[in-house]
């Protein structure tokens, strides 16, 4: 049963990943820069993912996958035009089929009316052709009735400019008819390049009752003259190559000759599928060079040349349960700890840096941050798969508002830790409503404002100074700031004669209890949404900001670390403290002199800046731990920049070192306290806190707060 069950769990990992091939070919198609082989892919895709639901009894979820199928197949035969209206009935199927996919997986309940409701569109699409069929060719036949096909490529001639002449042999894998491909369609495509001949081997056909439905039995014998070179035929076997047996030699025995029905071509029988438990074991018949393809994946082809070897295959790859994954990532964390105790107590011993002892710590301190970077590099993944999930979002509410909405992305090749995607989910679906919602407006709306109709959300990732940047962007009618002022001083949520300024309005939509929403419906007006966003991008070590545009837009980003696994810091002493500053956040350090700085008001304190001034921080006194305001003169400034570009002071009693530290939760293991986003081990045993630069920065500007530790000491 334990191995069933990891059976199972592979089959529904590959679905996850034909869900997100099936969602990127049928977006492709909507878009019309689809090929014939994205086309390809999708019905690929649906169609493995039938094959392994009937090798589980999934009967609810094949049903769906066979009739969506048929449908794809019309398509990729151009028997069904992919206009805007199919489109949207293939992405609402896709929807469901992921769905039926979830129900199978988790035993969530989807409604038997609506499995039935897209089935009939689908048989919809799929009638309309039927009422006005094309024309098709001698032997085009459906289902297993195939043999008027062999009759009709035999009476096939040839030019007679034809005169290479190539003997084929061709013994297809079950693989390769599980994965939407036909042997009649191969045969017919060949039949066309010259003339024509083929002997079909049936020996090894089973009796009924020993026949397996998804086996493959068939082996074949091609002898083609052509004006076709060899790189021609072995470019029409491309997409087959690694699920089938095929042999193509020049034909050097002499004029062509039908074959004798008393003498059967000698071809190497194909080894039938295994079934056990109801599992369909893959059949080993594809060459030994070739990449064992899963049920529901297919590696890509890589093309071979005449008289060339043929190219390096894809990139082999593993799954590997992400607990292990965790486990390593935990080691590795460990181990740049001890490396940093270790090269803490060789100081203190005071051997010169010159020993071989202190060599040897530095060969292992780089190679410790080698590993620490290969081991993070295996947790990264692209946001491909996050962004994906959006596109059905979009098509969701479009459906409920009645309002006309694409989704385009950009950067979702951006890699970043798999525990920041996870934990983006739900912060960027909310903005997502958000956008489409209260951002872009009704296509009436649009029109009268000289807008397109259809309104557009973006959604782009990309790496910035060490860290992701993921925008929400829409084009529509930006932030109306007056009705923003109304509804906070009626909610109560400021005062009536607050000096705001366009900044701090837009940040009142972050505030809990604050909606713009006149009713309340299914999709808003509650009040949640922008304050759970804020928060979560808070507790991932981010920060996010807005700029809009009244009449343009709104644009909401998201700046998040790369890992929360580790960073760059400066390690810096505050008092009788130690903190670490991220390296990303610091622009430069200096010692300022008395000249350099100037008094502003009655408390604050400025410092020349590059032709400019810049606010003076003293981080000790905003943290509590001393009274008095340090003298800048006599302390190190480490100047910042914050994500909105805002530069600031900071003054440090002394920078101790550069290092990489491991990040701990301060969260988990205690409270979040604000400025601070995390705590870390230094190489002496001592734990020193993370300082969140944003947060630190925007806390202390507010004159009238109190010290951010000052409940904690």
């Amino acid at each position: 049963m334990d191995t069933m069950a990891a059976i199972r769990e592979t089959f529904f990992q590959e679905c996850e990943e034909q869900l997100g091939e099936l969602e990127v070919g049928l977006n492709a198609m909507e878009e019309g820069v689809a090929d014939s082989e994205t086309v390809n892919a999708v019905f690929r895709a649906v169609h493995s993912i039938k094959g392994g639901a009937g090798a589980f009894k999934l009967d609810r979820l094949v049903r769906f996958a066979h009739t969506f199928e048929t449908t794809l197949d019309l398509i990729r035969s151009d028997q069904l035009a992919t206009s805007p209206a199919v489109m949207r009935t293939m992405l609402r199927s896709a929807d469901l089929l992921a769905d039926l996919v979830k129900s199978a997986r988790s035993g969530d309940a989807v409604e038997e009316a609506r499995v039935e409701a897209q089935i009939a569109e689908l048989k919809a699409l799929t009638e309309n052709v039927k009422e006005a069929p094309a024309e098709t060719g001698a032997g085009e036949a459906e289902g297993l009735d195939f043999q008027p096909v062999l009759l009709a490529l035999d009476d096939l001639g040839a030019s007679e400019s034809q005169t290479a002449r190539y003997a084929i042999k061709l013994i297809p894998a079950p693989d390769l008819y599980r994965k939407g491909n036909e042997t009649v369609r191969l045969l017919r495509e060949l039949s066309r390049m010259g003339e024509f001949r083929v002997e079909c081997d049936a020996r090894h056909v089973p009796t009924l009752d020993a026949l397996d439905p998804e086996g493959a039995y068939l082996a074949w014998r091609v002898q083609l003259t052509t004006a076709e070179d060899e790189a021609s035929i072995h470019e029409l076997f491309e997409f087959v190559v690694d699920d089938c047996e095929l042999e193509i030699v020049v034909d050097r025995a002499g004029p062509i000759a039908a074959p004798e029905a008393s003498a059967p071509v000698e071809l190497a029988p194909p080894t039938p599928v295994a079934v056990a438990n109801d599992v369909v074991a893959p059949a080993d018949v594809a060459p030994a060079e070739a990449p064992v393809a899963t049920a529901a994946g297919e590696a890509e082809r890589a093309k071979a040349e005449p008289g060339k070897p043929e190219a390096t295959a894809t990139a082999a790859t593993i799954r590997v349960d992400l607990e292990r994954v965790d486990r390593l990532i935990n080691l590795v964390g460990e181990l740049v700890i001890n490396q940093a105790m270790l090269s803490q107590r060789v100081l203190e011993a005071g051997l010169a840096r010159s020993s071989s002892v202190a060599a040897g710590l530095g060969a292992l301190e780089q190679l410790t941050r080698e590993i620490q970077e290969g081991v993070m590099a295996i947790r990264a993944q692209p946001v491909k798969p996050l962004f994906q999930r959006m596109s059905r979002i979009v098509r969701e509410l479009t459906d409920a508002t009645g309002k006309i909405v694409r989704l385009r992305t950009e950067g979702e090749a951006t890699e970043v830790d798999r525990t920041v995607i996870e934990r983006l989910a739900d912060p960027l679906t909310h903005m997502i409503r958000n956008a489409v919602d209260h951002g872009v407006e009704r296509p009436e709306v649009r029109e009268a404002a000289g807008k397109p109709a259809q309104g557009e959300v973006k959604l782009s990732a990309a790496h910035r100074s060490g860290r992701i940047v993921i925008e929400v962007s829409d084009d529509g009618a930006g932030i109306d700031r007056e009705r923003v002022r109304e509804i906070a001083i009626k909610k109560e949520l400021i005062a009536p004669d607050a000096q705001l300024s366009e900044s701090e309005i837009d940040n009142l939509l972050f505030m809990p209890g604050f909606s713009t929403a006149q009713t309340v419906s299914s999709i808003s007006g509650r009040g949640v949404g922008m304050d759970v966003v804020k928060r979560s991008i808070q507790a991932l070590g981010g920060r996010i900001t807005i700029s809009s545009r009244p009449g343009k837009g709104s644009t909401f980003s998201m700046s998040l670390p790369l890992t929360l696994a580790v960073l760059d810091g400066m390690v810096v002493k505050v008092a009788d403290q130690t903190l670490v500053v991220p390296l990303t956040a610091i622009v430069e350090t200096l010692r300022p002199k008395r000249g350099e700085v100037h008094a502003l008001g009655v408390n604050a304190r400025v410092i020349s800046d590059r032709g400019g001034f810049a606010p003076l921080i003293d981080v000790g006194q905003e943290l509590g731990y001393r009274r008095d305001a340090a003298d800048p003169v006599g302390s190190v400034v480490l100047v910042v920049e914050t994500e909105v570009s805002t530069r600031c002071a900071l003054v440090v009693d002394a920078i101790h070192d550069q290092r990489q530290v491991v990040i701990k939760s301060l969260e988990a293991n205690y409270r979040q306290v604000p400025g601070i986003a995390a705590a870390t081990i230094l190489g002496d045993g001592r734990v020193a806190l993370i300082l969140d630069i944003d947060t630190f920065v925007a806390r202390t500007n507010r004159s009238a707060q109190e010290p951010l530790l000052a409940a904690t000491g």
